[in-house]
C-alpha cells in the first residue's frame, strides 16, 4: 500500500475477527499507508478515564464499582474522541460493537455527524489452523520477542535471538482447548453482526490466514472502494 495515496474521504470501517486474526497489526498497517486511527474501545475507556471527560468519570465510577460500563457511556466516549482532528482522516473501529445493539447505536451516532460504515471487514480464519498458530505461541520474559513453536523459533534453543534472555512465557489462556472455547464464543457473538452488516450492504470478507502483506492489499482494496 502506497502512503502518499490518501483517502479522499473520511471512512469508517470496522475490523471483527476472531483472537490472533491479526486486527492489530492490519489496523497499523492502514494507519501507516491511509492515516486511518484506530480505536480500540479498551483504549478509548482508559483515555477518557485519564483525561478526566465526563463520560471518562462516568466509566470510572462504574468500573471502580465493578460494573460493565454500558454503550450508552462507550457511545458517548466514542463521539467525543471522533470529534478529535487526527479522526478527520477516518477511522478503523477495533472491538466495537459486538452487539446489533451497539451497532445500532453507532449507526445513530454516525447518522448525528453526517457518516456511516463505509465497510464491516470480517477478517475470515480456518479455526483448527488458528488454534494451532495460536496456542503455539510463546514470548520472550526479557524483551517481549515473539516466537512460534512451529513458524519461529529461536535460533539457538533456549535463547532469544533479540536480547539473549533465557526467560520465555506463554499465555494461561493459549491452551488449544481454551482457544477453541474462544473462537466458538467469538463466531456466536459475532455472527448477528456479519448478518447486521450483510443486510446493510457493508460487509467485507478477507481471508486473514493469508501472508500479512497479502491480507493488507486485500484491505488496502476495500478502503479505496470505501472511499472512491
Amino acid at each position: 500500500m502506497d502512503g502518499s495515496k490518501a483517502p479522499t474521504t473520511a471512512p469508517v470501517l470496522i475490523l471483527l475477527g476472531p483472537p490472533g486474526a491479526g486486527k492489530g497489526t492490519q489496523a497499523r498497517m492502514l494507519d501507516h499507508a491511509y492515516g486511518l486511527v484506530q480505536l480500540s474501545t479498551g483504549d478509548l475507556l482508559r483515555a477518557a478515564v485519564a483525561a478526566g471527560t465526563d463520560a471518562g468519570n462516568a466509566a470510572k465510577a462504574v468500573m471502580d464499582a465493578g460494573g460493565l460500563v454500558s454503550d450508552d457511556i462507550v457511545i458517548a466516549i466514542l463521539r467525543d474522541r471522533l470529534a478529535e482532528p487526527d479522526c478527520a482522516r477516518g477511522v478503523i473501529l477495533d472491538g466495537f460493537p459486538r452487539t446489533t445493539i451497539q451497532a445500532e447505536a453507532l449507526d445513530r451516532l454516525l447518522s448525528e455527524q453526517g457518516k456511516r460504515i463505509n465497510a464491516a471487514i470480517s477478517l475470515d480464519v480456518d479455526d483448527a489452523a488458528m488454534v494451532a498458530r495460536i496456542a503455539g505461541r510463546f514470548t520472550c520474559g526479557g524483551c517481549g520477542e515473539g516466537y512460534h513453536d512451529s513458524f519461529k523459533l529461536p535460533a539457538i534453543k533456549g535463547k532469544c535471538d533479540t536480547c539473549q534472555s533465557t526467560a520465555f512465557k506463554r499465555r494461561a489462556d493459549d491452551t488449544p482447548t481454551t482457544v477453541a472455547t474462544r473462537l466458538a464464543a467469538y463466531h456466536a457473538q459475532t455472527a448477528p453482526l456479519i448478518a447486521f452488516y450483510e443486510t446493510q450492504g457493508a460487509l467485507a470478507r478477507v481471508d486473514a490466514m493469508g501472508a500479512i502483506d497479502d491480507v493488507a492489499t486485500a484491505l488496502g482494496a476495500i478502503v479505496a472502494k470505501a472511499t472512491a
